[in-house]
Parts: C-alpha cells; structure tokens; sequence
C-alpha cells in the first residue's frame, strides 16, 4: 500500500488533469490551452489534448480504487510529451527574451517542471 504522501500526490494529479481536461475540452482555457495556442493553432487541437487529459484524470482516479485501466499510462504520456515541448519552447522564448524578468520567468519553468516530473512520475513507463 501506498504511503499517504503517495496517495495525495497521485490525488492531485488526478484532479489537475481532470480540471485541465474540463477547461480544455469545455473552455478552450488552462494550461492546456495555452500550451497548444504556442504550438498549434486551432480549437480542434486544444479539445483533443483536452479530451485526453480528461480521461487520463478520470483513468487515474479509478485507479486509485484499484480499477486497472490499460490505456492509463498512454494517455499521460501524450500529456507529458505536450507538456515537455511547451517547456522547450518556453524556455526558448525566456531565452530569446534576454532573461528579461527573470525571477517570474523562472518560477513560471519551475512550475511546470513539476507537473511534467509529476506527470512522468505517474507513467509506470517513467515513474
């Protein structure tokens, strides 16, 4: 059995990319969004990504209560890897930018460090 720090990490994890996905696939907002307005450009992409985020969220609650979803660990991989190549491209930018308000800029990256350590940690494949 898992620790309690393991079970509200995966917890929130879960809920953030359950809210991702809603605000994605529903709203066309959120991290998600603006991630794949960076990248690509078209509302069909961001409720795609949408969509998957959502599933992965919902997947990886109803694994916490021990319902095996075979798709889990696909689904945060693809997340991952968007999320993996808007940090590139942002780091680009922040360095393209001359280091231009540097300390936000730099809790900005970390921030979203964390959620794609979080979510490669949340891959069996990466974690």
């Amino acid at each position: 059995m898992a620790g309690i720090g393991a079970i509200i990490w995966k917890l929130a994890v879960a809920l953030y990319l359950l809210a991702t996905g809603v605000l994605g696939t529903f709203f066309k907002r959120g991290d998600l969004a603006s991630i794949i307005n960076h990248v690509l450009k078209g509302d069909i992409f961001i409720v795609i990504a949408g969509v998957i985020a959502l599933l992965a969220g919902l997947f990886l609650l109803l694994e916490m209560f021990n319902i095996k979803i075979s798709i889990l660990d696909t689904l945060i991989l693809i997340v991952a890897i968007i999320w993996a190549v808007f940090v590139i491209i942002l780091f680009i930018q922040w360095i393209g930018s001359g280091f231009s308000l540097f300390w936000d800029s730099l809790q900005r990256l970390g921030v979203y460090i964390m959620v794609l350590a979080s979510l490669l940690i949340a891959s069996k494949k990466f974690g």
